[in-house]
């Protein structure tokens, strides 16, 4: 007996990782968003059809990254995968530190929740541990799942998260240039040691982060110090680093976001990320689109639609 068709529609947030000292730790849901509605059809077909950041690249098979995760999940609780209809709107600036490719592993991991419910319950954990079984780390699907700020880190039992509020003073800008950073590559420019006292400068300042950005956001130009990852890349994204010291230096707390390139200032109040767009306007020798965007506190969102309605 063939199974009846089922449509769920998805919302995922973009993310923004590492927030200066917080690396492979802290992430920030951001409001742009990746929108996709998924309809299953007989076992072993596969439509897909894709829009907006990076449509361009985007495969249009089996080894489309959220048609690999909902296939996941379906593996993981021991039930055949559907065929399936996928139509996605990438609102997710792709390769440019935004957390696309964890926005697709949670939109398939989320799009596979709607389409087994009723069926096999998925927890929180269970979110968590299939998107950073297909990720590699938890840093980026647990914000884009959560929303929110979101400490993540790994123990014996697997990707664990915390959910934390974010103060309403924080006002985040997104600087998104035309280049893209491969997530991998900057990844290998890092040593695998660092000095004692970097780990420590560190430490103390991703703890002072959260105090920032929950509680005390005129903090957050100190918090936002690293000395953990962000020097080592600066060579490959030089003009991301340039407008990164620059920022710093007239009090805006600016980082990476996340691998790079985009550069993410966490101003304190909606007046001081104008002046930051300002001065970019002014300074930098190539366009970098800005981006006034909200802390998303929901995370990604999925519901069930009737068949035919992407």
């Amino acid at each position: 007996m063939t199974p009846p068709r089922r449509s769920v529609h998805v919302r995922v947030p973009a993310t923004s990782a590492n927030l200066g000292p917080g690396f492979d730790t802290l992430g920030l849901a951001l409001s742009a968003y990746d929108e996709l509605t998924v309809t299953t059809l007989p076992e072993g077909e596969l439509e897909i059809e894709v829009s907006g950041s990076g449509a361009e690249h985007i495969p249009r098979d089996g080894s489309h990254l959220i048609v690999r995760a909902i296939r996941h999940v379906f593996a993981d609780v021991d039930r055949p995968a559907p065929g399936l209809r996928l139509v996605a709107h990438n609102g997710v600036p792709h390769g440019r530190g935004l957390g696309s490719s964890g926005a697709a592993v949670s939109a398939g991991v989320l799009a596979a929740k709607g389409l087994l419910e009723g069926e096999v319950e998925l927890s929180e954990n269970d979110l968590l541990r299939l998107a950073t079984e297909l990720e590699g780390h938890p840093d980026n699907v647990a914000p884009a799942l959560f929303g929110g700020l979101t400490i993540a880190w790994m123990d014996e039992t697997g990707p664990q998260h915390k959910k934390l509020l974010v103060h309403r003073g924080v006002a985040p800008v997104v600087f998104v240039p035309e280049t893209t950073m491969s997530t991998s590559l900057a990844r290998t420019l890092q040593p695998l040691q660092v000095p004692r006292e970097d780990a420590v400068f560190n430490v103390s300042r991703s703890a002072l982060l959260i105090a920032a950005l929950t509680q005390s956001p005129e903090l957050l130009l100190a918090a936002t110090d690293d000395k953990l990852h962000q020097n080592y890349r600066a060579e490959a994204m030089p003009e991301t680093n340039r407008l990164v010291q620059a920022l710093r230096a007239e009090g805006f707390a600016a980082v990476v976001s996340g691998a790079g390139p985009s550069v993410l200032v966490l101003a304190d109040g909606p007046g001081r990320r104008l002046e930051a767009a300002e001065l970019v306007a002014q300074i930098a020798d190539t366009p970098w689109d800005a981006l006034m965007l909200a802390v998303d506190f929901k995370g990604g969102t999925v519901r069930e639609v009737p068949v035919g309605a992407e």
